[in-house]
């Protein structure tokens, strides 16, 4: 009983895979052709049985014998002609149902009420390839045909009254026994297939996840490693140019110690960046999600320029996404200054902690060698990007008289607990 309860739906709606098919039903599905002419074949013998052994029946003599005689031909012909049909049951199932009630019609002249199985047979071909609706449509089509056409004929004395009354109920047991056989098996066909078709959706949709999702990861690393990289090496390089254009070992020594200080802190950063390509499970971001905003404008005055920083409000409750957006913004921001910036002595980088959100300036003095908002670089197009994720906004643009400013308002992110 526990066992019964545990293979049972635990709710209701829930999928419930249907039963692999057997050997005989895997046979027949690989061979249509062979399936339609061996049923072909069964219909036609036992569609014959009746219309040989008949006549030849006790008292099948005189009056009776020479009854058949006139009907045997052209019953022979409609039952092979029908039993043919067949071949076609799964691409034209309605045309074969058509055909299975013209043979159910020439059935009517015969002088002794007979039938034969083509009847079942089609109403089962098209209620498993049409469907249920198309099944009682047909057959409600090809029953009131056929009973208006034998009531008709047995008011004009063309047939006899036991005839159409044999042939209208052996056809509908037919009928009513091939529709139900046909829409179970249907049903289960298109219920299968329904399945495969969602199935092979959900593989597209997973594959096109998983695409996206690599996109992204590829994005957000290209951004980490553009800022770790492209930052440390233009501080690097600035102060490589001032320690060769110095003559005096002492002096040069602070900007030695600060280029291989900066080259560890980017080899750390880069470490920590690609640590999460090696271990999936490692959260993203978590070894970057710091305050480097005072290491940057620590730099940016070891290369020789007049930096100032200036942070206001209250910090506290700041979530490391968005710690790490401003971060990223002032170190974007700098390095650009550094790279592009052509006569620039000043920086002045704002920090401003609001109530709602956080804004970030940062400033300088020089004349801008190139135009990043016209033609955005790596740089300025991950910033943008990394602020957007936040929600946030950013703009970048020359100040009058000269100048370049890159000013950014990130929302407060609300901490869950």
């Amino acid at each position: 009983m526990t066992n019964r309860s545990r293979s049972s739906p635990s709710a209701e709606g829930e999928l419930r895979l249907p039963r692999p098919p057997g050997v005989l039903r895997r046979y027949w599905a690989r061979h249509p052709v062979f399936a339609d002419v061996l049923v072909c074949v069964v219909c036609l013998m036992v569609s014959a049985v009746p219309v040989i052994a008949t006549p030849v029946l006790p008292e099948g003599v005189g009056t009776r014998s020479s009854d058949w005689l006139r009907v045997l031909p052209f019953l022979g012909v409609m039952v092979v002609l029908g039993c043919l049909s067949l071949l076609l049951r799964r691409r034209h199932p309605i045309l074969v149902l058509g055909a299975a009630y013209l043979v159910a019609l020439a059935y009517l002249f015969t002088p002794d009420p007979i039938t034969g199985p083509l009847v079942l047979v089609a109403t089962y071909s098209v209620a498993v390839h049409v469907s249920t609706r198309a099944t009682l449509v047909g057959v409600g089509i090809g029953t009131v045909v056929l009973v208006g056409t034998g009531i008709g004929l047995a008011s004009a004395g063309a047939i006899s009254t036991a005839v159409l009354w044999g042939s209208i109920v052996n056809e509908a047991l037919n009928a009513v026994i091939g529709g139900l056989i046909g829409t179970n098996v249907g049903s289960r066909a298109r219920y299968v297939a329904a399945l495969i078709d969602h199935s092979r959706r959900l593989v597209v949709e997973r594959d096109q996840q998983a695409k996206l999702a690599s996109a992204a990861e590829r994005e957000r690393i290209a951004r980490e490693l553009h800022d770790i990289v492209a930052h440390s090496l233009t501080v690097m390089v600035a102060l490589a140019e001032g320690v060769a254009a110095s003559r005096d070992a002492e002096r040069s020594r602070p900007g030695v110690e600060a280029i291989a200080a900066t080259g560890r802190e980017a080899l750390r950063d880069m470490r920590a960046t690609l640590g999460i390509l090696r271990d999936p499970a490692e959260a993203p971001l978590a070894p970057l999600a710091r305050d480097t905003t005072a290491e940057t404008v620590a730099s940016a005055r070891a290369a020789g320029f007049d930096t100032r920083l200036i942070v206001s409000g209250d910090p506290a409750g700041l979530d490391s996404r968005t710690q790490l957006a401003v971060s990223r913004i002032v170190q974007e921001s700098v390095t650009n200054i550094l790279r592009h910036a052509s006569g620039a002595t000043r920086i002045d980088v704002v920090i401003r902690h609001e109530p709602e959100g956080v804004s970030v300036a940062v400033r300088d003095d020089g004349f801008p060698v190139t135009a990043p908002q016209d033609s955005p670089g790596f740089g300025l197009r991950g910033l943008r990007e990394r602020v957007e994720l936040t929600g946030g906004t950013v703009s970048a643009g020359p100040r009058h008289p000269h100048g370049w400013s890159v000013t950014a308002h990130i929302p407060r992110q609300e901490l869950h607990a």
